[in-house]
């Protein structure tokens, strides 16, 4: 099995890229794809349940790295040092969570599940490392929507609680799209546990917030957002 050396300047968003690519292309069954993933990926399967995790160790396996957090690593270290390698981890890790968010469910095995809950709590941890309070507060959020979203609702309630917190202790390093999202998540979480009239209240607020938010992009997904389950019973 050959591999190839990692291309000068490599970036984690550019292998990002390519992992997505290679998932998208082996479920539309092109055979270059599927090839690559017979090569490289040590349990390759069949295209319908090749995910987007299996296409990072794909990527990973070609370049000659072990798994994609060695991978990650290998580029960041190149990269960055110090307070600004936090800040890396903290971007990539939050970005590849929500990646992952719509893929994995409390119906998804364990090691899966426990692997998206860590990755919402290391970037978190990164960023209390390089960013400010509104950075802490966005983590909180993750944290509650991938507890949540793997069945662990008073865990995500309790996330969603120190995200909203954190969001009215320090209004001034918020966006003004931070106050819409953190009511977001209580609501889910509130719904989750079984408390539909104050789910009910934290999510018509959400959407008061949410049109108050100034650029026309952040509402979008903002209302994205808000369309996407699951609600926990509760009309969205």
């Amino acid at each position: 099995m050959s591999t190839m050396p990692l291309p000068a300047k490599a970036s984690l968003s550019q292998l990002r890229t390519r992992a997505k690519e290679l998932r998208k292309a082996v479920s539309k069954g092109r055979p270059d794809a599927i090839e690559r993933a017979q090569a490289h990926h040590p349990a390759y399967v069949d295209a319908e349940s090749f995910t987007l995790r299996d296409a990072q160790l794909t990527v990973a396996r070609e370049y000659g790295v072990v798994s994609w957090g060695e991978l990650m690593g290998k580029v960041a270290t190149e990269l960055v040092e110090g307070r600004e390698l936090h800040r890396y981890f903290g971007v990539e890790l939050n970005n590849e969570t929500w990646d992952l968010l719509d893929q994995i469910d409390e119906t998804s095995p364990v090691l899966d599940q426990e692997r998206l809950l860590y990755g919402a709590y290391a970037a978190c941890l990164h960023w209390l490392e390089a960013g400010n309070e509104a950075n802490h507060a966005r983590g909180e959020h993750l944290i509650a929507r991938v507890a949540l979203r793997i069945g662990r609702a008073e865990l995500g309630l309790s996330h969603a609680r120190r995200c909203l917190q954190l969001v009215q202790t320090h209004p001034d390093q918020m966006a003004d799209w931070d106050e819409p999202f953190a009511r977001e998540a209580l609501a889910r979480a509130l719904a989750a546990t079984g408390a539909p009239a104050e789910a009910g209240a934290e999510l018509r607020r959400a959407r008061q917030l949410t049109e108050l938010v100034a650029d026309p992009g952040d509402r979008e997904v903002l209302n994205t957002e808000l369309a996407k389950g699951p609600w926990f019973g509760l009309t969205a």
